[in-house]
């Protein structure tokens, strides 16, 4: 019966496809099971509630987007930090590569002492797989004096070592960066990135731009 085998073979496919969706119920239910608990002024209930849905679904976007959300509009900055990283390993992931680059930005606004170098550097190599992954500095970076102005040719430094050596060294002030097509600088304020200037982008999209 040539319509029972197609029938059969329809249903595996359908089944093999589905293995790889995530269980949308249960997602909507925990979902919904936040909100009912944020309606009620118990936010910490409502964490408990994704970050159980999560143990079950780590890869699910939505659950992580919204623990974002609720943690980081109830005083629990380093949760809403430890969220916008896993978010950006996803993201970068699906190549989704400004989401990813938005969720590494918010991380160290919510989290200074979180360096988002690696991140950067793995949406460069995701962009442009072409390029040649540049070698970790061996060494810790040394400290520099405020008010002393270092520069380098970047074809033997990478823009993100420049940025981890001023992170580290929790420096205030611009770091500029020219080629032959452009000119931009990045705005630090005690190691942490506060601004990007690049032509007529200014903030996220000029950082991007940037690197």
């Amino acid at each position: 019966m040539p319509w029972l085998t197609r029938g059969l073979a329809e249903t595996q496919r359908k089944d093999m496809a589905d293995d790889h969706k995530e269980p949308v119920g249960e997602i909507e239910t925990a979902l919904l099971d936040a909100e009912l608990f944020i309606k009620y002024g118990s936010a910490d209930r409502a964490l408990k509630r994704l970050r159980t849905a999560l143990d079950r679904n780590p890869r699910s976007i939505r659950l992580r987007e919204r623990m974002r959300e609720v943690a980081a509009a109830n005083k629990h900055p380093e949760e809403a930090a430890r969220q916008c990283l896993a978010l950006a390993s996803l993201y970068i992931e699906r190549d989704n590569f400004d989401a990813a680059h938005d969720r590494l930005l918010e991380a160290k606004t919510l989290d200074n002492r979180i360096s988002i170098v690696t991140g950067l550097e793995a949406i460069r190599r995701a962009r442009h797989p072409e390029l040649p992954a540049k070698p970790a500095a061996q060494t810790e970076p040394t400290r520099i004096r405020p008010g002393v102005t270092f520069a380098g040719d970047l074809a033997t430094i990478s823009v993100f070592d420049a940025i981890q050596a001023i992170e580290n060294s929790r420096l205030t002030g611009a770091l500029m960066l020219t080629n032959n097509a452009q000119a931009g600088r990045v705005l630090f304020n005690d190691g942490q990135i506060i601004g990007a200037e690049c032509g007529k982008l200014t903030a996220t999209e000029a950082f991007r731009q940037i690197v």
